[in-house]
């Protein structure tokens, strides 16, 4: 197995394959966390629908907590990847240091906040009476391994960024795997139910941890994590570059939530836990195509950062051309699958007919747009990869406004179910967006860099 490609020099559509893929495998196996532990309670005996639910509400909290280990992640590993196209290791090291010192001490203060906010929260995403014991109970043993989940998320990125896509992919397999075998064992042999799967969750991140920060100690990387060289003007700057990836991470959550919350309103008590255990099943398998996209076109990042650093404009074209063919050719294949077998999926999380039909056909609403906002996908993370942060942020928080704004509004003339078609409709609005900002902006901004000094 090959575990370190030449950013600078290998043949481009060879390089992207190479880190495209396994960072695609990765982040897809990194959806299994949260799927394998729905997939669980959603079959734990009597009260499995009711507890898939509270496990729904907990959703965008996990989620939020996670986007503060991609905040430093690829707030550092882009500035990182650029200076080691400059061929300058003393500042990439800095960089580097000063990256693992924001994740632990966010680590600490995270812990301490949703520990002590959390039932406010849980009432805030849309627990009701019913759902709230197992909400609470799933998140308060997911916060306290909170350490865990950050430096696995956080620290992975400076693996991938330095040319391991490889060893990457391993950390979040062995999370993963881990994840997968200990769950059963918590959730019934030991008979904890939701306790377990948050348990089962959190020795999995451990375990990723613990490999990734061993990594990163070794002599492997040319950039190792050291100690020292601290600066606040550095953290700022580490801090910002990561703000437009955190923020749209971020407000992932705020989407799940403005769904769950209008689900129960719109719904009423008995029909609104329903929709959520469908929408909880609709979004885990929504994930199984974002997610994985998303690492296509992060694992590239580092293609187009170093590339970018060192002024060769046209492999950073050559790499986001690449990344969008395969992004494209991704999201046709699910496409497909997801119009002709998405009831085997919905099967997996419940036996109830209601729920199974309810969750087919939230999935084909789910992605019937998913092809053309591929564009979505790679453009904002290009624009993040060379710098034009606020261009990123900006095409994020269009479509993540709308999609509120309209999951917001169709139910008050079409009903609760109507919330679903804000997803399709937000996608097609930011395809048109995201291709004519990357028609206008990206080429000119890679020729303004080829004439610095």
């Amino acid at each position: 197995m090959r575990h370190k490609n030449d950013l600078g020099k290998d043949p481009i559509r060879a390089l992207v394959f190479r880190l495209a893929i396994p960072t695609m495998i990765a982040q897809f196996v990194n959806v299994l966390y949260s799927i394998v532990d729905r997939i669980y309670i959603g079959n734990i005996p009597l009260v499995g629908d009711q507890a898939l639910a509270g496990a729904g509400v907990c959703g965008p909290i996990v989620t939020l907590l996670s986007s503060f280990g991609t905040l430093v992640g690829l707030g550092g590993s882009i500035p990182l990847a650029m200076k080691m196209g400059e061929g300058n290791q003393k500042e990439a090291r800095q960089i580097l240091s000063n990256s693992f010192c924001m994740l632990t001490c966010l680590a600490v203060l995270l812990t301490i906040s949703f520990l002590l906010m959390k039932n406010q929260l849980l009432w805030w995403f849309g627990a009701s009476e019913t759902t709230f014991p197992y909400a609470d109970t799933y998140l308060t043993i997911y916060t306290a391994g909170t350490f865990f989940a950050l430096m696995a998320v956080g620290m992975n990125y400076f693996i991938t960024c330095q040319g391991f896509a490889a060893m990457g992919m391993i950390s979040v397999l062995i999370g993963a795997i881990s994840n997968i075998i200990l769950d059963p064992i918590f959730i019934f042999a030991l008979n904890m139910g939701v306790a377990g799967a948050a348990v089962a969750t959190v020795i999995s991140q451990f375990l990723s941890c613990l490999f990734v920060l061993s990594f990163l100690f070794s002599k492997k990387p040319p950039v190792r994590i050291s100690f020292g060289g601290y600066s606040l003007r550095l953290m700022w700057r580490i801090a910002f570059i990561g703000l437009s990836p955190f923020l749209i991470l971020a407000t992932d959550s705020v989407m799940v939530i403005t769904l769950n919350t209008v689900l129960q309103r719109f719904g009423g008590p008995v029909e609104g836990d329903q929709l959520i255990t469908c929408a909880t099943i609709v979004q885990s398998y929504f994930m199984l195509i974002s997610s994985p996209m998303c690492g296509i076109t992060g694992g590239t990042q580092a293609i187009l950062s170093y590339n970018y650093g060192a002024k060769q404009t046209a492999r950073v074209l050559s790499a986001e051309k690449w990344t969008l063919c395969l992004c494209l050719s991704f999201t046709t294949i699910m496409t497909i699958l997801s119009w002709t077998i998405p009831h085997l999926f919905a099967q997996l999380f419940s036996s109830d007919p209601t729920i199974i039909q309810l969750a087919v056909w939230g999935i084909h609403v789910y992605t019937f747009a998913m092809i053309p906002v591929s564009t979505q996908y790679t453009f904002v993370d290009g624009f993040t990869a060379v710098g034009r942060t606020k261009t990123a942020l900006f095409l994020s928080m269009f479509r993540k406004t709308d999609y509120c704004l309209l999951t917001i509004l169709l139910p008050f003339f079409w009903g609760a179910r109507a919330a679903f078609y804000a997803e399709p409709i937000a996608d097609i609005v930011a395809t048109i967006m995201s291709t004519t900002a990357f028609l206008l902006i990206f080429k000119r901004h890679l020729q303004r860099r080829q004439l610095e000094w």
